[in-house]
């Protein structure tokens, strides 16, 4: 009986995604729409407000956005708001963990114990992690890559730590300090923009040149808060898993 139902509910989904392609007066039929026509082309141009003109790499200047990557363009400026609250999910989220997990102040045991090769190619491995996640969301605007990832890549690196060496242990007030103060940060600069520009994080500062890496506004300052924030976020969370495992 429940295949049948979800056979005959696939068929009237079906259905009405067929017909609410095809048959709507007023919309064009699919894959015969104009791109020219459709927002995208004004995200993609970065002038959304004025004529949409071609935008050359390392020429064009005082663009809407300034960044060089089309989903930077759209994730930390047209939808900034969206992503705070992304953020706010993942601090929620950490903030649940370590009411759980973090009243437990025992000592930290890894199941296995680590063997040469973890230990010394985790020394060799450490310092490029981290040094490609800050890579990352520093150049969020100019390729891809941005805050979240570069942030996930920083924790992953204290993970590593973690998992190499018994006696590793993070300074986890710290990475709060570090949280806190960059998601505030955020929000600052979230209200600057009201207070400048009317609306909430605006892009209030010169765009300058696309494709420099002092471009794009406040975009690189918000992937930095972004990545700092992550990586603290997670780094927490993690820590505080470990906690699990006692002796």
């Amino acid at each position: 009986m429940k295949k049948i139902v979800a056979i005959a509910l696939l068929v009237f989904i079906g259905a009405l995604l067929f017909t609410g392609i095809y048959a709507i007066d007023g919309f064009p039929k699919y894959g015969e729409a104009k791109v020219a026509d459709r927002v995208s082309e004004g995200y993609i141009m970065k002038n959304v407000t004025e004529a949409n003109t071609d935008v050359v790499y390392g020429v064009s200047t005082n663009l809407e956005t300034g960044s060089a990557n089309y989903v930077t363009s759209i994730v930390v400026n047209y939808r900034s708001f969206d992503t705070l609250g992304e953020v706010t999910v993942l601090f929620v989220s950490s903030l649940g963990i370590s009411l759980l997990l973090g009243g437990f102040s025992g000592k930290l045991r890894n199941r296995c114990k680590a063997n040469f090769i973890l230990r010394m190619g985790s020394k060799v491995v450490f310092p490029l992690i981290i040094m490609t996640g800050v890579y990352i969301f520093i150049h969020g605007h100019l390729s891809p890559g941005g805050g979240f990832p570069g942030g996930s890549m920083i924790a992953s690196a204290i993970l590593l730590l973690y998992l190499s060496d018994e006696k590793f242990r993070v300074n986890i007030e710290n990475f709060k300090k570090t949280e806190s103060t960059a998601g505030s940060l955020y929000v600052i600069i979230g209200l600057l923009g009201l207070v400048i520009s009317n609306y909430f994080l605006s892009n209030f500062i010169n765009t300058g040149t696309v494709g420099a890496l002092l471009s794009a506004g406040i975009i690189p300052i918000i992937y930095v808060l972004v990545g700092l924030k992550v990586g603290s976020e997670l780094t927490g969370v993690i820590t505080d898993f470990l906690k699990e495992e006692v002796e």
